[in-house]
């Protein structure tokens, strides 16, 4: 194990760009294999091997700012599915709302019946049934 060490000393390694490539390129290989496209088995292993030569590159700062940007651009779709994983879990005992004045999702407990609900962003007041 010693020569894999020395052999990625000074290196890049993986990254969440790199693990994205491998899986875009897993998933066109199975796509071209179901769909028997030989032209797109080919294309499968351009991010094959971007990931690969990412993962073995020295120069550690364009690779991280790749990875930086990457980041930036699959931030608000991460953003969206925590959002949706979150309201999902807590959906058995709590109510999600829109304020009709500035449009702030408001977080109720479920059954309480109809309430007054204060938006704490607005200060607006509305009833609503929870």
């Amino acid at each position: 194990m010693n020569w894999l060490k020395r052999f990625m000393a000074g290196r890049y390694g993986a990254d969440q760009l790199s693990l994205a490539l491998l899986i875009l390129s897993i998933v066109l290989t199975l796509i071209a294999q179901i769909a028997r496209v030989p032209l797109l088995a080919a294309i499968s292993y351009i991010p094959l091997a971007l990931c690969i030569f990412r993962m073995l590159s020295r120069n550690v700062n364009k690779r991280s700012m790749e990875n930086y940007k990457f980041s930036m651009l699959i931030s608000p779709l991460y953003a969206r599915f925590n959002k949706l994983r979150r309201r999902f879990s807590e959906s058995k005992t709590k109510r999600f709302l829109k304020c009709p004045q500035c449009k702030a999702e408001l977080r109720l407990p479920k059954g309480k019946g109809t309430i007054i609900v204060t938006c704490p962003k607005c200060r607006n007041e509305f009833r609503a049934k929870t």
